[in-house]
């Protein structure tokens, strides 16, 4: 593989609740990589679409649609914020009904060639850290870091929980272990580019660690990386 000018590129995948965006975006800050949130891409997608009120059984619909939508990652004041043609849709994009259409807009081939082709370009010169479902698998299977993070559903659906209670939304525990679930089974089992780990992944569990023990074994592997020629950065 030819050394990338900017640095490596580092793929996080895993279940939704696992931690990923967090991780992601502490990783990059440290390496002083860019951070590319392709989970909320999918969502601002979710979000179009369901605005837009596209039948989703209609492929070609859908593949019109996406070929006119634009959705950019934005760093302001420290904040990485999300914009779906031009509005900020940050917060929209986060509530757990759209976390569900999300993994039924996600199967869908229009949608995942639209944003692949947008991800890989943003990309293909290294220096990124990426998170998501099937960025070592697809995405980047070329990726010189990969990165499988997870925790057990119930750890997942706990901090899911307190994470939607502090936002003033009333929910249960059971009702989150519940979506969480479910969410983790759409994933695994739809047809296209299924959550799965990728065979040359490093597997995390995060179910016992804190944020600072996971980030401290992601940035051993990718200094080791860029130390054995992983890199030219």
């Amino acid at each position: 593989m030819a050394t990338r000018p900017d640095g490596i590129v580092v793929a996080i995948d895993g279940p939704s609740g696992a931690g990923k965006s967090t991780i992601a975006r502490l990783l990059a800050d440290h390496l002083g990589y860019i951070q590319i949130d392709t989970g909320a891409m999918y969502r601002a997608a979710a979000l179009l679409l369901s605005r837009a009120g596209i039948d989703l059984e209609d492929l070609a619909a859908v593949e019109r649609f996406c070929s006119t939508i634009d959705i950019r990652l934005e760093l302001v004041q420290g904040k990485q914020l999300v914009r779906a043609n031009g509005a900020d849709v940050t917060d929209l994009i986060r509530t757990p009904e759209m976390s569900l259409l999300t993994s039924r807009t996600s199967t869908l081939k229009p949608v995942r060639e639209a944003l692949l082709k947008a991800q890989q370009q943003m990309g293909k010169r290294g220096g990124v850290v990426l998170e998501g479902r099937d960025i070592g698998t697809v995405v980047f299977p070329d990726a010189e870091v990969k990165f499988y993070l997870s925790a057990s559903v119930e750890e997942r659906a706990r901090r899911r929980c307190e994470e939607l209670t502090l936002r003033g939304e009333r929910v249960t525990l059971e009702e989150t272990i519940a979506d969480v679930a479910s969410r983790d089974r759409q994933d695994s089992e739809r047809d296209i580019a299924p959550l799965r780990q990728a065979d040359d992944a490093i597997m995390i569990d995060s179910s016992r660690l804190s944020v600072d023990d996971v980030l401290a074994a992601m940035i051993a592997v990718c200094r080791d990386k860029s130390s054995t020629g992983g890199a030219s950065k």
